[in-house]
């Protein structure tokens, strides 16, 4: 669209309406923060634009010509109408609106976010909600993402990194499994169970189990007759029908092991955890259902780490 004003005759616009509201260039000057020659100058440059004459002058007041009271109606309504709306997209503004696309791991997602964005919405009704399960690094910038969640998320100075929490690991089966194969004392003796592997998409490399013995930090690489890619839920379904020992957080089989359809395994060397890291662009300007929602996480986080 081609530009039909420059910011000064907008402002001889706004002028002129002031002094046919005041009746005066020296009540309008004074209303505006002006002088009022400086009033009397934009008058003059609408007169010279449009051809015609908008106030009758006298040494001691100003009137309205016919033509200068029917350009004031309009200009008096057009800048109502912008005035409006700024206030309706300044209002806006004040709520988050708009469409918010996040990346989660497929675990996390279905035990920690996902229950949540029911929460979330109910207080920011304006926001939509795009969700990407995967256990892939995503490119923000290139796929369009306004937040990851990451596990052991990697130093990048491109990113704001919001620490979520430790999620303590576990190793659980079934008490059918132990019954009938008998059940670990040491980190020895899973040499002789059949433990459930999880290999890593973006490497293919399996992942050690991180256990605590005598103080010390270790980490062993079992081995198994089963192997599951991608998504670690495969795992503890496998666990959950007895297939073996398996290692994953607790958050995921919270309620099995209360229940005790699952039992939670060399207890004494537990204590390990990983960390969730939440990750969005580093930017001037960060989208309020952005902020909204970093903001939010960051309250519920203290529900997990309780």
């Amino acid at each position: 669209m081609k530009r039909h004003f420059d910011d000064i005759q907008l402002g001889s616009i706004e002028l002129f309406c002031l002094a046919a509201e005041e009746g005066s260039f020296t009540s309008a000057a004074l209303s505006a923060g002006v002088t009022p020659a400086a009033v009397s100058r934009s008058i003059s440059r609408l007169e010279e634009r449009l051809g015609t004459r908008l106030f009758v002058r006298t040494t001691r007041s100003i009137r309205l010509t016919e033509s200068g009271r029917s350009y004031y109606e309009q200009c008096r309504q057009a800048l109502t109408q912008l005035v409006e709306a700024e206030r309706e997209v300044m209002g806006k503004q004040l709520e988050p609106t708009g469409e918010l696309r996040i990346s989660i791991p497929t675990t996390y997602g279905h035990y920690r976010i996902l229950p949540l964005l029911v929460r979330f919405r109910e207080r920011h009704p304006g926001v939509k909600i795009d969700i990407h399960l995967s256990n892939r690094n995503i490119d923000f910038v290139g796929e369009g993402y306004d937040l990851a969640i990451r596990v052991r998320a990697q130093p990048d100075s491109t990113l704001i990194a919001r620490h979520l929490e430790d999620a303590r690991l576990v190793v659980i089966a079934t008490p059918e499994y132990l019954a009938r194969v008998g059940t670990p004392k040491s980190l020895d003796d899973l040499e002789r169970f059949d433990c459930i592997q999880f290999e890593l998409p973006s490497s293919g490399r399996r992942i050690s189990w991180l256990f605590n013995e005598q103080g010390r930090e270790r980490e062993i690489f079992t081995s198994g007759n089963y192997c599951c890619s991608d998504d670690v839920l495969g795992g503890v379904t496998l666990a959950k029908h007895g297939a073996g020992l398996f290692q994953t957080y607790r958050f995921i089989v919270e309620r099995e092991l209360e229940e005790g359809s699952l039992i939670e395994v060399l207890q004494p060397f537990g204590g390990r955890s990983r960390p969730y890291t939440l990750l969005y662009p580093h930017g001037r300007h960060v989208p309020l259902r952005l902020r909204a929602f970093v903001d939010f996480l960051m309250e519920c986080k203290r529900e997990w780490n309780v």
